[in-house]
């Protein structure tokens, strides 16, 4: 419990509570930061919504703890992240992926998959790409939020690629040009081509 719950402003309240979802997150492998929130308050025995921390929040502590307790790590393991992501986006070059999420901004984590985004009016070609290719695959799908207030379930597949978890999310050519909003802070996600993330790894 938060020692003088009472007495502490609602700011200060957030700010411990960020702090410990980001410690979860990288000391347990959350993934799902409603859940680290959750897990968060339950800790200290918060109640109530307008108490929480922003995910934007969560995810600056994230960064800063990583920053500060294992950087070393922290940047070997985002760089063979990327590294595969790399070699993934070459083999799947035909449907011109985008890197997003942890892996791209440098805050993955233990359970933190490679994502992308890929772009065919038939996810069916992908699917018959990849057993072509002699990828293992599994169905999944990926609910997103758009511009307006639009949800969206999108199809995709994830396999195993060098060790690590790859997500590929499957989109209609046209969604090129209209990315989802980011859990984040709830603008256009962040979407970065092979050269990009290439550079990243040379920088």
């Amino acid at each position: 419990m938060l020692k003088g719950n009472s007495r502490l402003t609602g700011a200060t309240i957030r700010e411990r509570l960020a702090q410990e979802a980001a410690r979860l997150m990288i000391e347990h492998g959350i993934a799902d930061y409603r859940l680290a929130k959750r897990k968060a308050a339950e800790r200290f025995a918060v109640n109530g919504r307008r108490m929480l921390p922003s995910n934007a929040q969560i995810e600056a502590c994230l960064a800063e703890r990583q920053r500060i307790f294992t950087p070393d790590v922290q940047s070997g393991r985002v760089d063979k992240l990327r590294r595969v992501a790399v070699d993934a986006m070459e083999v799947l070059s035909l449907f011109e992926p985008r890197l997003v999420g942890p892996v791209l901004s440098g805050t993955a984590t233990i359970t933190s998959p490679i994502e992308l985004h890929l772009f065919a009016d038939a996810p069916e070609s992908i699917a018959e790409f990849l057993g072509r290719a002699g990828i293992d695959y599994e169905e999944t799908q990926r609910r997103y939020r758009f511009s307006g207030g639009r949800i969206e379930l999108v199809p995709g597949f994830g396999f195993d690629r060098a060790g690590e978890r790859v997500l590929v999310i499957v989109f209609a050519e046209k969604g090129l040009r209209e990315a989802p909003l980011s859990p984040i802070d709830q603008r256009p996600m962040e979407r970065a081509t092979q050269t990009r993330v290439s550079g990243l790894l040379a920088a």
